[in-house]
């Protein structure tokens, strides 16, 4: 636990099971699935010793994503089982491996959604380890090849263990509850932009005021650009005027679509229902691009060719950032003071959480707060 900070009381019995695999490691008290339907129950994991190139982090912070909440109940596909999501992770480095340098005990650092790849292919030698072309080992749910094809477990626990390669430094300026969420929702909208090369006098679009929405809308006005936010709310206006946007328009008002034709030079779409994207190319200048963040469970409504063919648009998929992009996020958050706007979380109100979650009633992101994490018990459910 961070010193400084209450340990307390166990918030129920962590679900055991007899384990003889004998894997070396420490314990973690975690929070997980167990099935589709489980909801999130107390867990113990086991973390693998250090190797000579990993990092030991003791958990201050993990942000909740709703991507955590598909996979733990099996909506994209059925994970291994027992499942502890989490990949917005903030914490203090305890133990460092014989080969690590760059990293020492005490350093606040972070983990994001993945904690490997090949390294070998074309796009990790690029830095771009997130398109590896062997598929990343993402934080949790994922097979780990080079530690024996164990499954990794991510965030909503006490510990974790990470390849050094895979560990970003978050800055002294940046608060630590607030900075977990930047290494999803952060890094998932900063890349795009940065490919798009925005900058001061840019117009940029924002479709959608969710998690990743407003960090959108900060990243871009920190960059310099002037912003618009489509959303389908009237109730959003004040909210979106109040993290920077410039401008906010009804998008289900066909005049103030119209009136928007032609004023912006790309567009971050955030939002992972199916929507019709013409309306939105229409509000594209020459040379404009729609980068599509959400990501739809069914099938989007038809792009019109002929929309993109008469402006010469691009429209586009971005995936989170590498790990050299990841850390230059951080910096430029730290710098321009952008971090998103969280809740706290306690382990015992996660399923909560994610109810609230899937109602879209939370501003803007939930952090689970791991110092109400009870203590491990002696046998590893995982």
């Amino acid at each position: 636990m961070t010193p400084g900070r209450p340990v307390p009381p166990p918030l129920a019995k962590p679900v055991t099971m007899d384990t003889s695999s004998g894997r070396p490691g420490t314990l973690a008290a975690a929070y997980g699935a167990t099935s589709p339907d489980s909801g999130l129950v107390p867990l113990t994991i086991a973390r693998r010793t250090p190797t000579p190139d990993d990092v030991e982090i003791a958990i201050e912070f993990c942000g909740l994503c709703h991507s955590d909440v598909h996979a733990t109940r099996g909506e994209w596909r059925v994970p291994p089982y027992p499942l502890v999501p989490g990949h917005e992770i903030v914490g203090r480095v305890t133990r460092v491996g014989s080969a690590v340098e760059d990293f020492a005990p005490g350093d606040r650092v972070g983990v994001g959604c993945m904690v490997d790849s090949c390294r070998e292919c074309e796009s990790c030698l690029e830095g771009l380890e997130q398109y590896c072309e062997r598929g990343n080992v993402g934080t949790y749910g994922a097979a780990d090849p080079r530690h024996g094809d164990e499954i990794t477990q991510g965030g909503y626990s006490t510990s974790v263990v990470v390849d050094r390669r895979f560990v970003l430094r978050v800055p002294d300026a940046l608060d630590p509850a607030a900075a977990a969420p930047l290494l999803c929702a952060g890094i998932t909208t900063y890349s795009p932009l940065r490919y798009f090369d925005v900058e001061e006098g840019d117009s940029v679009g924002v479709v959608g005021l969710g998690g990743l929405g407003h960090m959108a809308v900060k990243i871009a006005k920190a960059m310099g650009a002037e912003v618009t936010v489509f959303t389908t709310s009237e109730s959003k206006f004040e909210a979106a005027r109040e993290l920077g946007a410039d401008h906010v328009v009804l998008s289900k008002d066909a005049e103030a679509m119209e009136a928007a034709n032609r004023s912006i030079d790309v567009i971050i779409d955030t939002v992972a229902a199916p929507h019709d994207l013409n309306p939105y190319f229409r509000t594209l200048r020459l040379d404009g691009a729609l980068f599509q963040l959400g990501l739809p469970a069914d099938d989007m409504p038809p792009v019109s060719p002929g929309l993109l063919i008469r402006r010469r648009l691009a429209y586009a998929g971005s995936l989170i950032g590498g790990i050299e992009e990841t850390q230059e996020m951080l910096d430029f958050c730290a710098e321009h003071g952008v971090a998103s706007d969280i809740e706290m979380v306690a382990a015992g109100d996660l399923n909560a959480a994610y109810d609230r979650m899937v109602a879209g009633d939370v501003k803007y992101r939930f952090v689970l707060d791991t110092a109400t994490l009870q203590e491990p018990a002696e046998r590893a459910d995982a």
